[in-house]
């Protein structure tokens, strides 16, 4: 589901910062997209491009 960056971090043992840094550089690689909300940020994993990349890969081992 879409989370804050304090919402995934409750899943991990790492700081808060560390998790923000971590998820500018997915957003960057589009992996995922990102909305504010009030004084939030929101965090969505972009499916496309993960099946996209998965689709790629899995056509690797087709040939």
């Amino acid at each position: 589901r879409d989370m804050s960056a304090g919402e995934i971090a409750e899943h991990f043992d790492m700081s808060k910062p560390s998790i923000s840094k971590h998820l500018d550089i997915l957003r960057e690689a589009e992996l995922v997209s990102s909305e504010k909300k009030g004084q939030f940020i929101i965090y969505s994993i972009n499916t496309s491009v993960i099946q996209e990349v998965l689709g790629n890969f899995l056509e690797i081992f087709k040939k």
